[in-house]
């Protein structure tokens, strides 16, 4: 029987061998991947939800130090609704506002190939309300 510690690192690694296939992919001292697509940071890590059930966690921090405008916040609002892999937030602060996209899902198991193309559905999705966000 393995341990969780040793669960999440093996998925980690197998998230890290799947998206070097696209990208350059740091591993941070706590064995989080951290990595960049076009303008958007992005940090992927493991965690078991339950015994048995191990997922990744994919965090984009699509945009930030937006002006707290209405009309943004309603492209934001828009853009959630139309069925993204994934889940669009908003987080208002001094700066104004930020925006992310995240998404978590079973991973254990997947292959390389399936698992490198499900993490950058979601991360080419960010890069793209990015880039509409930042022309709106």
């Amino acid at each position: 029987m393995t341990s969780e510690a040793a669960d999440t690192a093996e998925l980690l690694a197998a998230a890290k061998e799947a998206l070097e296939n696209y990208l350059d992919v740091q591993v941070d001292d706590d064995g989080t991947l951290t990595f960049r697509h076009s303008e958007v940071p992005c940090v992927v890590q493991a965690m078991q939800l339950a015994d048995g059930l191990l997922v990744l966690s994919l965090t984009c921090v699509v945009a930030w130090d937006l002006p707290d405008d209405p009309k943004l916040a309603a492209v934001v609002a828009e853009r959630a609704g139309q069925g993204l892999f994934g889940t669009l937030g908003i987080v208002h602060n001094e700066s104004g506002m930020d925006v992310t996209l995240r998404y978590a899902f079973p991973a254990q198991g997947l292959d390389p190939g399936p698992l490198g193309t499900l993490l950058m559905l979601v991360v080419s999705t960010a890069s793209q309300v990015r880039s509409e966000l930042v022309d709106a």
